[in-house]
Parts: C-alpha cells; structure tokens; sequence
C-alpha cells in the first residue's frame, strides 16, 4: 500500500462524520459541504460526496430540499434529519474514544 493510498482511506473514513458535523451547524449545497472541508484541509473532489450524501440520504440521516438559484439551476440543499443528530452523537463517542487510543498508542 502506497502512502498516498493509506492517507486517502484514513480520510475516506471519517469523510461521513465530517459531513453530518458540518450539517449540524446549518443547511448546506453540495460545493458549500465542499468548500468547508477544504478549508478544514480535507480535500474531497465532487465525485466522492454524491455518492456519500446519496448513501447518507437513503439511511435517513440527511434529507434535502430544491432552492432556485439565481445564478443557475435549482441547489439541492442537505440539512441532517433526527434520526442523523442521533447517529451524530454516536460517531461523537466513538470519534473521543478512537482519538484516545490511537493516542495511547502512538503516545502523542
């Protein structure tokens, strides 16, 4: 494995947990999801968050809703559902727990 490749599947594993926090705090188009993850330095291209916001979509923890825009198509907007907050609790916990031992581990 490469260590580019090992970056990328660190990122693409907690990618889910980053979108539903960014989500938590307000509603968002797929190129704002984009933009705050790239200021964060987590750099995703387009084609890996549709796919994911679709998955997050059919497992009820997003939902969405179509707003004109004036400077081109309608903007699908993606804000968390309830049962998202919950599962969003949940990733919270396990984020502090795996944060703690990955810590012990590497003693940083």
């Amino acid at each position: 494995m490469s260590l580019e490749n090992a970056k990328a599947q660190m990122r693409k594993g907690i990618l889910e947990y980053c979108i539903l926090s960014i989500l938590k705090e307000q509603e968002a188009y797929p190129s704002e999801i984009l933009e705050k993850l790239k200021e964060a330095r987590l750099i995703v291209v387009e084609g890996t968050i549709y796919p994911l916001l679709t998955r997050l979509k059919n497992m009820e923890l997003l939902s969405y809703r179509w707003e004109e825009s004036q400077s081109g198509p309608p903007r699908k907007y993606y804000s968390i559902t309830k049962m998202g907050i919950a599962f969003l609790e949940e990733l919270d916990i396990t984020w502090e727990e795996l944060k703690e031992a990955v810590q012990t581990i590497t003693k940083k």
